[in-house]
């Protein structure tokens, strides 16, 4: 047993202290998942909360059939699936995307040099503006996959597909990515 079904274990006995260990580690890789399918931080902080939540209240429904963060990472892409559905059609001409300003800077600080930093960070917030205006289906698959690391096999568990046709969705995903950034 994993440490972290460990951990889901005790909580679900009503263990907080084990419940919170499982929040900190978890919630960054929550909330950038959130932030990139909604790509506001407002909201993906409040998917993130609310994901928490579920994920409390159905503690004792985990059937160990997969890891623990893939359970979190299908709780958090389900609640940012439904903050996406809720969300009325805007767009905000101003305020500045908060999504690459936080990848930016820290892919830009792994750089040498001001000016591989600038032209990296630039690179970055083109490549992440251009996911932020893929189709959901297609930006949600690609960002567990290739922004997030997961495997082909976790990422199919969490969108509830199998594998052949998750390969499609990344296929038919990188195909508009690359046409979006041939656009730029």
């Amino acid at each position: 047993m994993s440490d972290d079904a460990e951990l889901l274990a005790k909580a679900a006995g009503g263990d907080e202290t084990a419940f919170g260990v499982l929040v900190r580690q978890h919630t960054p890789r929550m909330y950038r998942v959130a932030l990139r399918i909604t790509g506001s931080a407002a909201e993906a902080e409040d998917v993130v909360q609310e994901a928490w939540l579920a994920a409390w209240r159905s503690l004792g429904g985990f059937r160990q059939e997969s890891a623990v963060s893939t359970w979190l990472y299908r709780v958090v892409t389900n609640g940012a699936l439904a903050a996406l559905r809720r969300r009325r059609p805007t767009v905000s001409l101003d305020a500045p995307d908060p999504q690459s300003t936080v990848d930016s800077a820290l892919l830009a600080a792994a750089v040498p040099g001001p000016e591989g930093r600038v032209v990296r960070a630039e690179e970055v917030d083109a490549v992440l503006r251009a996911v932020g205006r893929l189709e959901v289906s297609q930006r949600v698959p690609l960002v567990l996959r290739e922004l997030e690391g997961l495997s082909y096999e976790e990422v199919a568990e969490v969108l509830d597909v199998n594998v052949g046709a998750l390969r499609s969705r990344l296929h038919r995903a990188r195909v508009a990515l690359l046409a979006e950034l041939r656009e730029r």
